[in-house]
């Protein structure tokens, strides 16, 4: 293309996933003799963009029904908190830790540890470390504190598995994308979780993420070398069921936000155009 003359660009209707996943949405189509004027910033982008130089896979989207699983996954996925006991299949469980482990990271650093717990004196241990920390948060919400104990928020005993999530040691030594920014480790690690979260749930497992416990004390119980450190306690398992919606909200501890208060244009505040009022 000669970046002195001037082109048209053009445009595919954006996919959007309504409040039941995809709903009947179609699939994303392109819109016929559709054109636009770039503006010179986008001149610029288009012009100037390299392609990729490894190896790559058509850019074409998921059939309809592979879209649908990923959205429903992801709209039904909960922070589970009662178990049915049972187990999980070592072939799942390898699935799933895979999954996990395909996850981004800065850097490609992959700074997440998977500590499968299987000693039930262990567990028995990790357990009392998480109600010390209950009782301790309790205290530390006020006039909450009654409410709070009310609610489940752990099923350490009840999950047919539990995985200590860590953060590897020697992450000071990885500054690609950390440099300004050293919690990107933490923020791969969520990655690596959701990705088992997601998995978990389209093999019709539940999943719940602990993080009332110490940390240090969860280090020591599993030999952590100095520098790593425990991020999650995750119960993995059966279920009698998947919560209609969050746990907390359906114990009105708190409420989903609107989608219109998270997503801003330009600047802090600002109203985003791709979010109507239908959608927020």
């Amino acid at each position: 293309m000669n970046p002195k003359m001037p082109f048209t660009l053009s445009l595919s209707k954006r996919f959007t996933c309504p409040q039941t996943c995809m709903g009947t949405n179609p699939a994303p189509t392109a819109i016929a003799n559709t054109t636009t004027t770039a503006s010179a910033a986008e001149t610029l982008m288009l012009t100037t963009a390299t392609p990729p130089t490894t190896p790559t896979v058509p850019a074409q989207p998921y059939t309809e029904a592979e879209r649908r699983a990923v959205y429903r996954a992801i709209d039904e996925r909960r922070d589970m908190r009662h178990f049915a006991g049972g187990a999980v299949a070592p072939e799942v469980l390898h699935r799933l830790l895979r999954a996990a482990h395909h996850a981004p990271s800065v850097g490609f650093m992959q700074p997440w540890r998977f500590i499968r717990i299987t000693q039930s004196a262990l567990r028995q241990q990790l357990h009392e470390v998480v109600e010390a920390e209950r009782l301790l948060t309790a205290d530390a919400l006020g006039v909450r504190r009654e409410e709070f104990m009310r609610l489940k928020v752990q099923g350490v005993l009840d999950a047919a598995e539990l995985l200590v999530v860590a953060l590897a040691d020697g992450r000071e030594a990885h500054i690609f994308g950390r440099r300004t920014l050293p919690r990107m480790d933490l923020a791969s690690c969520a990655c690596a979780i959701q990705n088992l979260w997601l998995a978990a749930r389209a093999e019709g497992l539940g999943m719940g993420w602990v993080s009332i416990f110490d940390p240090a004390a969860v280090a020591v119980l599993v030999g952590m070398p100095a520098g790593a450190e425990p991020i999650a306690l995750l119960c993995l398992g059966p279920v009698h069921g998947f919560y209609e919606e969050p746990m907390l909200q359906q114990e009105r501890w708190a409420q989903r936000a609107p989608l219109g208060d998270v997503v801003f244009d330009d600047a802090w505040g600002v109203a985003s155009s791709v979010i109507g009022p239908a959608q927020g």
